[in-house]
């Protein structure tokens, strides 16, 4: 029996989050839940966006799964989702964007995965008023944090038969941070010569990805130029609401529906729960509930081939409850 910390988010969050423990439950996965609130419901019942029960559980449980959480722009709270990476040092974000059968796109055979350092750079928020009207940003890029993520990106390849790491980094520029990134990835890329290893700048990659994604196999990238790239991987298989994502740690693991909080249709059970699906099939490999994820993927699999249940978003009428009721219907 696995216990596990579940964020079910807010807007359309604890909907899909609802179906997806409702699918795992029709697995045979044996799991116990521990529900937690993080985002503006915690802060309206606790005075915080990151209680210190719900780290508590994520520690003392190692794994998460964690829907949506709503996060302000250019006012309110900092985010909930770098918060959590930061208080458990998950540092290893990780995104495989695969092409679902029967959804259209460019690439219908496309399979890469994105690796994503989670806690340096310019997405942590270091921002300070110098003087009115003038705003500095931290850029932070240390050898230690470098290191590691290249390490992870060159474990994952190597225990899931990848053959090639691209770098991805604006070292032409910013040479002395982007700089320290890509001269870490060489150094660990010695250590491992069956792997290929190479390296883009950041804008050339990214018109690489549109023109022939097909290229790249394992994508490694600082913190912003991964959330970046990580999205506009997305929207080559058919956008956020269809593609998993996980961030690992030493000390833990939470896996995470990657698209926004959708307010403008939560209640009205019609969000798809895919994402937050994929993710949670990421999550019962990680806790070697290997047969379980494997039910789950081909019952989803199957229903997208079929395309007869489909949610709103990928061209159907289907609603959350009912897209989960046909991958359960799949498994029996």
């Amino acid at each position: 029996m696995h216990t596990i910390t579940l964020i079910p988010g807010d807007g359309i969050g604890p909907e899909v989050a609802s179906e997806v423990v409702r699918i795992i439950e029709a697995s045979g996965a044996q799991i116990e839940w521990e529900m937690h609130v993080a985002g503006q419901p915690a802060l309206d019942k606790f005075g915080t966006t990151l209680p210190d029960e719900l780290l508590e559980s994520i520690k003392r449980n190692k794994v998460g799964l964690k829907g949506p959480i709503t996060t302000p722009v250019g006012k309110g709270f900092t985010s909930v989702n770098v918060g959590l990476r930061k208080a458990l040092d998950l540092y290893a974000n990780l995104r495989p964007i695969q092409a679902l059968p029967n959804i259209p796109c460019r690439n219908p055979n496309l399979d890469l995965v994105v690796v994503r350092e989670n806690t340096e750079s310019l997405y942590s928020g270091l921002e300070h008023e110098i003087i009115p009207g003038v705003v500095e940003s931290l850029k932070i890029i240390t050898e230690k944090a470098s290191t590691r993520i290249a390490q992870f990106a060159f474990d994952y390849a190597q225990r899931e038969k990848r053959k090639k790491i691209t770098c991805v980094h604006k070292a032409n520029i910013m040479k002395m941070s982007d700089g320290l990134f890509l001269e870490c990835f060489r150094k660990v890329a010695e250590d491992h010569p069956r792997i290929e290893a190479d390296d883009k700048i950041v804008d050339n990659a990214s018109m690489q990805l549109v023109i022939r994604p097909e290229q790249f196999d394992v994508l490694l990238c600082e913190n912003l130029y991964g959330d970046i790239v990580s999205d506009l991987c997305a929207g080559l298989i058919g956008g956020l609401g269809l593609v998993p994502g996980a961030n690992i740690g030493e000390k833990g693991a939470v896996f995470e529906a990657v698209h926004g909080s959708a307010p403008d249709i939560a209640g009205l059970g019609i969000a798809n729960p895919t994402a937050l699906l994929q993710s949670a099939i990421l999550m019962l490999r990680h806790i070697d509930e290997r047969q379980a994820a494997e039910r789950i993927e081909t019952a989803m699999l199957t229903v997208f081939e079929e395309g007869k249940v489909r949610t709103r978003d990928i061209g159907g009428t289907a609603k959350t409850a009912e897209f989960a009721d046909e991958i359960i219907a799949k498994m029996s």
